[in-house]
């Protein structure tokens, strides 16, 4: 699976085409919509080809931050959710959800995840509850787990502005700004990579039920 695919399929239309029709979904599924912020860092190159819909013909490594600003399934509210997906692109993922969440939050995350984010639990190895550290500063965002660990830095523009691009085809990608890694790093069970100066980014994920 290339990123094009890995991103769609967070979003409602690729979960359409899944399991049938519009319909059908809107029958069987509860309703739920989000808006979340993303941070990520992967090991290509900058810009990443993958979400222009270019999709490389590498090894793609990558972590992937999701904060869930605000947003209900079936009433229940989604806002404060935190987790970090690490992934081999297409081929596994480990996700882990910070250990600060309330019960009732842990208990929507659950809901949530194999609706709006159907891949990334599909190809999960694992599903964890940990320590999640963010620190979020004006050039900079820090992010790690007992496993990952991120340190990415805004690439500047013209005359030091951030590097903002629209109209990416994906629903993660509202007010994209391109990063790069200063520490890109993972290690679990069977994998370990560690990367610097790689593509990173953050937008804004803005996604619902059909």
């Amino acid at each position: 699976m290339n990123r094009r695919d890995f991103n769609r399929v967070v979003g409602v239309s690729a979960l359409g085409a899944a399991l049938g029709s519009r319909a059908a979904l809107a029958a069987d599924a509860p309703s739920w919509a989000f808006e979340a912020d993303v941070a990520e860092c992967c090991s290509c190159a900058i810009p990443c080809p993958c979400n222009f819909a270019r999709p490389t013909d590498k090894r793609c490594d990558g972590n992937r931050l999701i904060q869930i600003r605000e947003g209900e399934i079936e009433g229940a509210p989604l806002a404060g959710i935190d987790f970090l997906v690490s992934f081999w692109m297409g081929k596994w993922t480990r996700i882990y959800v910070s250990d600060a969440l309330s019960a009732a939050q842990y208990d929507a995350f659950d809901r949530i995840l194999p609706l709006a984010f159907t891949k990334f639990k599909d190809l999960a190895k694992s599903v964890e509850r940990v320590k999640l550290e963010i620190v979020r500063e004006a050039e900079t965002i820090r992010f790690a787990t007992p496993a990952s660990r991120v340190e990415m830095k805004r690439v500047a523009g013209l005359n030091g502005a951030p590097i903002r691009i629209t109209g990416l085809p994906s629903p993660v990608f509202h007010d994209y700004v391109q990063y790069e890694s200063v520490v890109h790093e993972h290690a679990s069970e069977g994998e370990r990579w560690s990367h610097t100066g790689t593509n990173g980014f953050t937008s804004r994920m803005i996604v619902q039920a059909a």
